[in-house]
């Protein structure tokens, strides 16, 4: 489900679950593990991107659906694991958004350091349109990322494209040709900084967002609780029902 290879000096990360590389727990947990094996070799500047022709369109919710809280008591601590560890990545980060990044995949995409979008490319946090909460990790990296814009994006749950997606913070540049060339180039001059000073500026910028992520761990019990109540799990399995008969 994750496929890495070197291009050049830079790691290219690129999920592959699916059609629309859908996350699950196993993708998420095989997501952090390299993601985590990557920082303890040094592996230094990093592309992620999706296979196919979405980023990433966020949680499978036929699974959620299907499994249930039992799942969901499983999901939202591989969610947060996730998000953590590609925000927390000390080396460059730039993510590569070949198409649909929503909710979870717009968390994933927002981790990164620098994004990178498609013209026809469509990002957005669509959690509160399905009827789910954020954890904690997922919320405040997405507060990292958008800053004064974090209420709209969030609490709209709206879907975005080019320009708008760049004035929201979702995105750094639009891209029409060779996204995924131009994501390398980035990551590779980012990676040519000396290392040590990346990393501790990074850290230092987002030591805010990680002390909060920490101190707010507990929040995740009653988001994995309501993630997994039985009229979350109606409203879930009516949202997938209404996207099957859209086609």
């Amino acid at each position: 489900m994750i496929d890495i290879k070197t291009v050049g000096s830079v790691q290219v990360l690129t999920l592959s679950s699916g059609p629309v590389n859908a996350q699950d727990v196993e993708l998420l947990d095989e997501l952090t593990l390299a993601v985590r094996d990557l920082e303890r070799s040094d592996a230094g500047a990093l592309v992620v991107t999706g296979a196919g022709r979405a980023f990433s369109a966020g949680v499978d919710l036929n699974r959620v659906v299907e499994g249930g809280s039992g799942y969901t008591d499983r999901l939202v601590p591989a969610l947060s694991a996730a998000f953590e560890a590609m925000f927390a990545y000390p080396g460059p980060t730039v993510a590569a958004i070949n198409g649909a990044a929503i909710a979870g995949g717009c968390v994933l995409a927002c981790a990164c350091d620098r994004r990178l979008i498609l013209p026809e490319a469509q990002i957005g946090a669509a959690e509160v349109r399905v009827g789910v909460p954020f954890p904690v990790a997922a919320l405040e990296v997405m507060r990292y990322a958008c800053g004064d814009q974090a209420e709209e994006v969030l609490l709209g749950g709206r879907t975005y494209r080019a320009a708008e997606a760049v004035a929201r913070g979702l995105a750094h540049r639009v891209v029409a040709d060779d996204l995924l060339g131009e994501a390398v180039a980035e990551a590779s001059d980012l990676g040519g900084i000396p290392a040590g000073a990346y990393r501790q500026t990074k850290t230092q910028l987002r030591a805010p967002t990680m002390a909060r992520i920490r101190e707010g761990r507990g929040i995740d019990d009653e988001v994995r609780q309501m993630w997994g109540a039985d009229e979350t799990l109606r409203r879930i399995a009516a949202y997938v029902e209404r996207l099957r008969r859209r086609g």
